[in-house]
């Protein structure tokens, strides 16, 4: 009876880390959106929205100590547990990382005529990517769209760093811009925390499903 217990719960759980799941990637798909129209009511409900999140990390956590302390849980049970606890604290961190880019998006709209020196639609569009396989490779237990994950973590590392040179040409070229230009190269700092963020939700998935710790390997 106890196993019949468990297994709800657990049931329970794998919802509310899915549910948790898609509401932080429809938030990073509306923070980047934000700079193609400079909303400024859509940047603040993105951030307002920030306590929901907040809210339901506190749930799962709780939830999570909760099946440990009255069940037990061995093997793949509590790998799963182990494993939730963890994603639902990379799932907080990227949504505050969200977060920062609607300030960001708040702090350039009042700039007219904006352009970003930088791939930020590619840069975005490969983060994208990741967070979105991570997240399926945690819904369906699959370990191959996890290494998926880890494979594209270098480009967006390579974008990254590019990102400076290419402010500071634009900061030559046009001095005048220097108020806006200095706040781009964090708009392509938060995009690599989550890129690597979605690379531990899937480091997550492959440790759940296979047992194996692949943090700080080569691959």
């Amino acid at each position: 009876m106890m196993t019949v217990h468990m297994q709800k719960e657990i049931g329970n759980l794998k919802n509310l880390i899915l549910s948790m799941s898609a509401k932080v990637e429809k938030n990073f798909e509306d923070s980047i959106f934000l700079y193609e129209k400079m909303n400024k009511v859509a940047a603040e409900k993105l951030m307002k929205d920030d306590e929901k999140i907040d809210m339901m990390e506190i749930e799962i956590e709780e939830e999570c100590l909760k099946v440990l302390a009255l069940y037990q849980p061995v093997a793949i049970d509590l790998r799963f547990i182990v494993a939730v606890l963890k994603i639902n604290n990379h799932l907080e961190r990227i949504n505050d990382l969200v977060v920062n880019i609607a300030e960001r998006a708040l702090d350039l709209s009042g700039y007219p005529n904006l352009e970003i020196p930088f791939d930020l639609w590619g840069m975005s569009q490969r983060v994208q990517s990741m967070l979105n396989k991570s997240l399926l490779a945690l819904i369906n237990m699959d370990t191959d769209q996890a290494m998926d994950v880890l494979t594209l973590d270098d480009e967006v590392d390579d974008m990254h760093k590019t990102t400076y040179a290419e402010v500071k040409k634009r900061i030559v070229k046009a001095p005048e811009e220097i108020d806006k230009l200095i706040q781009m190269p964090s708009l392509s700092r938060y995009l690599e925390r989550i890129a690597d963020l979605a690379s531990n939700i899937a480091e997550e998935v492959i440790y759940m499903v296979d047992g194996e710790i692949v943090r700080h390997q080569k691959l």
